[in-house]
């Protein structure tokens, strides 16, 4: 994360505060009032800062607006991944809160503060410009802060005194890191450390990184033991399959596959849409404890009807698309044939049979049904002759004048 970066410290000494503190304060007063500063604000600061005056954000707001109720900070508690890594965080940092007049703030990923513990003498201070629970503390909100500009830059930031957009921030100091999921990457929210202004150490940026680095290390334990229990669920549901498969947690991390060298992760599933895994193809997840079964998607099913009525004839196809293909009178019969004789088929000596009335024709047949299946592809299959399975056979019109008319004696014989 490069939370140790020299752009991220506000002060490099701890002896040199109230001089810098002064030095900052001359150079906010200035640029808000249109004066000339004695001096710049760190590039970090006066990115923020521009942010903050291109959202209307007022320097001179005490407190935040719309605070989140306690109903509101719950439902979000519920659903924050930082939840499972609130131990390690507290024992990271609260002690080191509580001694050093600091609190430990944790927000979600849009900057509400979400937990806030540490020493009392410092809540209540917090309280007074409404940094609590349930406070937005985003850019767009309260301006330039550690929060709100660790989310807006994705790194470790410390502010000190006057570089908080907020002159009513000016007597903090400020440390916070974003934390993210090692398991998809997302934010997950942000991990403060403040206190009055005078606390500013240059050592707290290292503090606060290694407090996220520890969370997140936990947070991929937790990863770990989670796959180690889809394996369980995963080898008797492997064991039944026929042909490849694989089993996956809610992100699309693989706990176990079959049939296949399965990949580390996949797309994260959803009810009802194929997930597309190399090798294999398109999979529609089945759920299954704890996380989904991907299997390859059955191919459509396949029907075959025969437009008797039109001349010429015709072979009307659906699958994943339609299709239609004219046929000559004898590819007409042949399948109608076919189709009578169902998943048994028959072989070249019976098809020579019913088209010309003995068993002397098996060249011609041959031919005739080698033309055919070039011009239908898969759908009839040879040894025996016959329909390929799983594709549905609309039964063809007798009555029509096609079968009526047909030289041919087994046709006849079905007409009638």
């Amino acid at each position: 994360m490069g939370h140790t970066r020299r752009r991220e410290v506000a002060v490099d000494d701890a002896r040199s505060v109230r001089e810098r503190a002064r030095t900052l304060a001359q150079v906010h007063d200035a640029l808000f009032s249109g004066g000339r500063a004695p001096a710049q604000p760190r590039a970090l600061v006066a990115r923020s800062w521009r942010r903050a005056r291109a959202q209307g954000v007022d320097p001179d707001l005490l407190f935040p607006p719309d605070p989140a109720d306690a109903a509101e900070v719950q439902r979000r508690r519920e659903r924050s991944g930082l939840r499972p890594v609130l131990p390690e965080l507290r024992a990271a940092l609260t002690a080191v809160a509580e001694d050093s007049r600091h609190v430990m703030v944790v927000t979600d990923a849009d900057g509400v503060v979400l937990w806030r513990e540490g020493a009392n003498l410092v809540r209540h201070r917090a309280d007074r410009i409404g940094f609590a629970e349930g406070a937005r503390w985003s850019e767009d909100v309260v301006g330039g802060n550690a929060i709100g500009t660790a989310l807006a830059e994705g790194a470790a930031v410390q502010m000190f005194a006057a570089e908080h957009f907020l002159r009513a921030h000016h007597v903090w100091t400020c440390t916070a890191a974003p934390l993210h999921d090692p398991r998809t990457g997302d934010l997950l929210g942000i991990v403060d450390v403040s206190g009055p202004v005078e606390t500013v150490h240059p050592l707290t940026v290292a503090l606060v990184g290694t407090a996220v680095k520890v969370a997140e290390a936990g947070l991929r334990r937790e990863h770990a033991r989670g796959l180690d229990s889809l394996r369980q669920v995963a080898g008797p549901l492997l064991a039944g399959l026929r042909g490849p498969g694989l089993v996956v947690d809610e992100h699309g991390w693989v706990a176990a596959a079959t049939g296949m060298a399965g990949p580390d992760r996949v797309g994260a599933p959803r009810s009802g849409v194929p997930v597309a895994v190399h090798g294999v193809g398109h999979c529609l997840p089945e759920p299954v404890p704890g996380g989904w079964l991907l299997r390859p998607e059955p191919a459509p099913r396949m029907r075959l009807a025969l437009d008797l009525g039109s001349s010429p004839p015709r072979a009307v196809v659906e699958g994943t698309g339609s299709w239609v293909h004219p046929l000559p009178v004898r590819h007409a019969e042949l399948l109608v044939l076919l189709a009578h004789a169902g998943p048994a088929g028959l072989s070249a000596a019976q098809l020579s049979e019913a088209l010309y009335g003995d068993r002397t024709h098996l060249v011609t047949v041959r031919a005739e049904v080698s033309r055919l299946r070039k011009s239908l592809g898969g759908l009839v299959l040879a040894r025996p002759y016959r329909i390929a399975p799983g594709v549905e056979v609309a039964p063809p019109d007798r009555t029509g004048p096609l079968l009526s008319r047909s030289t041919a004696p087994g046709v006849r014989r079905l007409a009638r």
